[in-house]
């Protein structure tokens, strides 16, 4: 009897150890699955290319030592479904994170992006500025591409230059993007906005695309309060129609510097095709790249018989129909505070906010 007894022990002995032999891969790939490779310090950009299979995938996480097997990430990817779907694209991975996690990025293409904001009515001189500031492309390289003149065909861009086109708003930019990438992202949101908007509306009007977005982006120069854009269009549109220059303070500084709300002499008598204190009309192209709300502030302007206006001590200004008014309210509001420094509100790669004109010469 204990020669059987013993017999029978072994025969439930040996199933238990066959178990825990099928668990123990099991385990380790769960175990695998949901630890990371280190503690979130060493962070990596990786490409993954069109076409690289899983193998190669797993084995550059390994390289990089975000991952501890390159056998067990393709065995996971391929148990979870998922070795067919991994996405090209550039990647933000750091040791930190669990495999699981990394092929849940991969497999739904979360790839990097950084979030880029063009403020309304920036010139291109000024995104520039930002873009380099911000480690994207160089100020050379991005204006040179904004000049392009197969792009700007391609583009059904009119003029020299991409300026007034680049519709303001957040942008991801990705490892690999190009200026023209960008560029193009930005100017088909433009058209896209405007065609639902505007396009419409525009035709009645008798300013054709390129002049109404110039004096849009002269508008978003002028008004630091966004109330005030259609009264502003208006003296405009006025002036326009009595054949009286605009002398628009920030025409007289574009393409040497951004306007700041103060304009010097010299300024005023720079010889500018855009300068219209010396130029009748509008200039060739727009200043800057406008908002929506400017847009519809050239298309429908305030009913207002205003010829004239002056920032005043707040950032706002004073309109006036006459010339006699108009002295009056740059006695009032320039004189007594000539000696102080326009206001501003922070610098974004270099350059201080837009305000409107201090100056009064209208």
């Amino acid at each position: 009897m204990k020669f059987n007894f013993l017999k029978k022990k072994k025969k439930y002995r040996i199933p238990a150890v066959l178990l825990l032999l099928l668990l123990l891969p099991t385990l380790r790939l769960g175990f695998f699955a949901g630890n990371p490779a280190g503690s979130g310090k060493t962070i990596e950009m990786i490409t993954i290319s069109p076409g690289m299979t899983p193998g190669k995938i797993a084995a550059e996480l390994h390289r990089r030592k975000l991952v501890s097997s390159t056998r067990l990430f393709t065995l996971y990817a391929r148990l979870r479904g998922l070795d067919a779907r991994l996405k090209a694209g550039t990647y933000q991975f750091n040791d930190g994170m669990s495999p699981g996690e990394i092929l849940g990025k991969l497999a739904t293409g979360d790839v990097y992006r950084c979030l880029f904001a063009v403020p309304e009515g920036y010139s291109t001189f000024q995104i520039a500025e930002m873009l380099e500031a911000k480690g994207f492309f160089s100020k050379k390289s991005f204006l040179k591409q904004c000049r392009d003149k197969k792009m700007l065909h391609d583009l059904n861009i009119p003029g020299l230059s991409v300026e007034g086109y680049l519709y303001p708003g957040s942008y991801n930019v990705v490892p690999g993007m190009s200026e023209k990438d960008l560029i193009e992202q930005m100017v088909e949101k433009f058209h896209e906005v405007y065609s639902v908007r505007f396009a419409d509306r525009a035709k009645e009007h008798p300013f054709d695309q390129v002049k109404v977005l110039t004096m849009a982006s002269m508008i978003e120069k002028e008004a630091i309060d966004p109330s005030e854009r259609p009264l502003i269009a208006a003296v405009f549109h006025n002036r326009l129609k009595m054949g009286m220059r605009l002398q628009s303070d920030p025409t007289a500084v574009y393409g040497v510097r951004a306007f700041a709300g103060n304009v010097s002499k010299q300024d005023i008598m720079r010889k500018s095709s855009y300068n219209t204190y010396r130029i009748k009309g509008l200039p060739p192209g727009p200043i800057g790249n406008p908002s929506s709300a400017a847009i519809e502030a050239v298309l429908n302007p305030a009913p207002a018989d205003y010829l004239y206006f002056v920032a005043k001590k707040n950032g706002n200004h004073h309109f006036s129909t006459t010339l006699e008014e108009h002295n009056q309210a740059v006695n009032r509001y320039l004189k007594s505070s000539s000696k102080s420094a326009p206001p501003t509100s922070g610098k974004t790669a270099g350059y201080a906010n837009d305000y409107p004109s201090i100056t009064g010469r209208r």
